[in-house]
């Protein structure tokens, strides 16, 4: 039990689907504490297995918080209220990359940055895809994107180099060989 309880928070400002709060916490001996929170309505991240096991696909996407191109897994916001995160990541993978999932395999769960924001992402490795009519990008920057094929025995080196540098993807790519080699099982209910 923790001895930090929230007293109040105050929204400063709201950006999209992000708000900004200053939130009024109260520590072990009574001490008062401020802290900035950034919300947001967590994200779903897939990664999508070819066929053969041995192949990934991953999107290549501008951010505009790193100003680059980055090779990614698949991934996206969970905007739509009361989507469990399986829809949310079904849909994900048909506007990015066009596929249906057959299986979705839940790796883990995990807050991305917790010392200030509360997003909370949901891992899933994508199984026995099939093709959906079209992809259905949402975004310039998903219109923009391709799509590759990689296969997994390169992860290691494309992490090493640089080439994949976002820790959801790091993550994701990392469980998803494991699960794959059987030396993990995913969530347990």
């Amino acid at each position: 039990m923790s001895d930090f309880r929230i007293r109040g928070s105050e929204d400063l400002a709201h950006g999209g689907f992000l708000t900004l709060s200053r939130v009024a916490v109260e520590g072990p001996e009574s001490e008062s504490i401020t802290r900035h929170v950034v919300h947001h309505p967590g994200a779903v991240v897939v990664v999508p297995v070819d066929d053969d096991r041995r192949h990934i696909l991953l999107v290549r996407q501008w951010r505009v918080a790193a100003d680059r191109e980055l090779l990614e897994v698949v991934a996206g916001k969970r905007d739509v209220e009361h989507e469990p995160p399986e829809e949310t990541a079904r849909r994900e993978l048909a506007e990015e990359i066009g596929k249906v999932a057959g299986h979705l395999v839940p790796l883990c769960e995990f807050y991305n940055s917790p010392g200030f924001c509360d997003e909370y992402s949901h891992l899933y490795c994508a199984l026995d895809l099939d093709d959906t009519a079209e992809r259905h990008p949402v975004r310039t920057e998903e219109a923009a994107m391709t799509v590759e094929r990689i296969a997994i025995d390169d992860v290691d080196d494309l992490i090493a180099t640089r080439e994949i540098v976002d820790a959801k993807s790091i993550i994701g790519l990392q469980l998803t060989r494991r699960y794959l080699l059987g030396e993990y099982r995913g969530l347990r209910s």
